[in-house]
C-alpha cells in the first residue's frame, strides 16, 4: 500500500520536507537565541556592574568597544582643543544640544567629550568654555555615532561649529589630528551642564526589534508545524484512495458514472436522431379479372 512513497512525485514532496523542517527549526532557534541575547544585555544594563567593572579604566585598554566595554567609564589625560555643538538631542522630553570638546591625549589622537547638554537651540554663546591646560577626564564610553543611530541628525546642511553625528567619520574633515573610533559622555554635572547618561549598544536591551527577533521564532516554528501537517494530510488522502480502489469502491463509481454517460448519449440521440422507420412499402393492388356478361 505505501509504495507509492517511492513514486517520483513522492519523492520530491519527501525531499522538499527534508529540508524545509530541519531549516524552519534551525532559523527559529537561531532568532531565539537573539532574543535571548538581548535580555540578557538587559539584564547586565539593569543590574550594578561588578567592581572591576564599575571603577574607572584606561581608555586603549578598553578599545575597540564592543557589547562588553560599551558604557564602562575610562579615564584619559590631555588637553581640551576645539569644541563644537550637537543639535536637535533630546533628554528628558526635551530638546537641545550637545556640548562636544575634543581633548587631546598624551597619543596624539583625539576623542570626542560630550561635556554635558543644554536646552534650547544650539548657540555657542550659551556653551561654557572647556577647562584650559591638562585635565584628567573620566566618562562613559560609548561607541562611534552613524547616520543610522536613533536621534542623530543625518541630512547635513548643520552651520559651522556644529556635527550631526559623533564619530571620526564626521569629525575627520573638521579637526586636523587622528581620532579615537570611541567617545565619551562626562557623567559628574559641571559648567551648568546636564550630563548625558550613556546609551545602550546597538542590537542590545529589550526594544522593539528584540520583540521582532521573539515574533519570527514563533513564524519559523509554525512554518515546520505546517510543512508536517501537510504532509500528512497528503499521505492520508492517498492511503485512503488506495484503500477505495482495493475495496472496489472507485471502480463501481466508475462503472455508475458510464452508465449514466450511455444513458444520456441514448437520449440526446433519441431526441435528436433520424425519424422513426416507418411502415413498410405498401402491396400493390392486384387486379381481379373481369367477370363474363351474362
Amino acid at each position: 500500500m505505501h509504495r507509492f512513497l517511492l513514486t517520483p512525485r513522492w519523492w520530491g514532496i519527501n525531499v522538499f520536507v527534508a529540508l524545509a523542517v530541519p531549516v524552519c527549526l534551525l532559523m527559529g532557534t537561531w532568532q531565539l537565541g537573539r532574543f535571548e541575547d538581548r535580555v540578557d544585555t538587559h539584564r547586565q544594563a539593569a543590574g550594578a556592574r561588578p567592581a572591576e567593572e564599575a571603577a574607572a579604566a584606561p581608555l586603549d585598554s578598553l578599545l575597540p568597544v564592543d557589547k562588553k566595554t560599551s558604557g564602562r567609564l575610562a579615564s584619559v589625560s590631555g588637553q581640551y582643543a576645539d569644541q563644537l555643538l550637537v543639535p536637535e538631542r533630546r533628554l528628558d522630553g526635551r530638546t537641545g544640544f550637545y556640548v562636544l570638546t575634543l581633548l587631546k591625549t598624551d597619543s596624539g589622537k583625539a576623542v570626542p567629550v560630550v561635556r554635558g547638554w543644554l536646552p534650547g537651540t544650539a548657540d555657542p554663546g550659551r556653551a561654557p568654555a572647556a577647562p584650559g591646560g591638562r585635565v584628567e577626564v573620566t566618562g562613559a564610553l560609548q561607541a562611534s555615532e552613524s547616520s543610522g543611530s536613533k536621534g542623530v541628525h543625518s541630512q547635513g546642511g548643520l552651520p559651522a561649529g556644529q556635527l550631526g553625528v559623533i564619530g571620526a567619520a564626521s569629525l575627520v574633515n573638521l579637526v586636523p589630528y587622528e581620532l579615537y573610533d570611541a567617545w565619551l559622555t562626562v557623567q559628574t554635572a559641571a559648567d551648568g551642564l546636564t550630563p548625558v547618561p550613556a546609551q545602550a549598544p546597538s542590537n542590545t536591551g529589550l526594544d522593539l526589534k528584540a520583540f521582532q527577533n521573539l515574533g519570527y521564532t514563533g513564524e519559523w516554528f509554525v512554518f515546520a508545524a505546517f510543512v508536517l501537517f501537510m504532509w500528512f494530510r497528503l499521505y492520508r488522502r492517498e492511503v485512503e484512495t488506495l484503500r477505495d480502489a482495493e475495496a472496489g469502491l472507485l471502480p463501481a463509481a466508475g462503472a455508475a458514472a458510464s452508465a449514466g454517460a450511455s444513458a444520456s448519449a441514448g437520449a440526446s440521440a433519441s431526441g435528436t436522431g433520424s425519424p422513426a422507420p416507418g411502415p413498410g412499402p405498401e402491396e400493390p393492388v392486384r387486379a381481379s379479372a373481369p367477370r363474363p356478361a351474362e
